[in-house]
């Protein structure tokens, strides 16, 4: 750093990856470097190889071939959350909290009011 500015070396991927050193004022880097840096209780995950996101599928596909297995089965649809509640819990979502034998049907939702309205003095 010098003179409020910062110089650094990067490699140019789009250039054959050379090396090439670039200056830019000490609040620019500041900005572009913390554009990497994840918020607490995040994580970068990065994949490489066959699992990376360009080639995944079909690279995947090779390597379960190779192996002699079955070809993925495709996945089955998301089951309801009532429904993962249930099997996980044997208790259901859908029967009446209070009866225990009929199924409760969701009628209509209220919303809360967006702005609270002042109760009028009734005095």
């Amino acid at each position: 750093m010098d003179g409020g500015k910062v110089r650094f070396r990067w490699k140019d991927y789009r250039d054959g990856n050379r090396r090439k050193t670039m200056t830019l004022d000490g609040g620019e880097f500041i900005r572009r470097f913390l554009i990497h840096v994840l918020p607490d209780g995040f994580h970068r995950i990065r994949y490489y190889s066959f699992l990376g996101n360009c080639h995944r599928a079909r690279k995947l596909a090779l390597c379960r071939e190779l192996l002699g297995m079955l070809p993925a089965a495709p996945a089955d649809p998301p089951a309801d959350y009532r429904d993962r509640f249930e099997a996980l819990t044997g208790r259901s979502l859908r029967a009446c909290p209070h009866c225990h034998t009929g199924v409760m049907v969701v009628i209509d939702c209220i919303a809360r009011p967006k702005v609270c309205l002042p109760v009028p003095d009734t005095s």
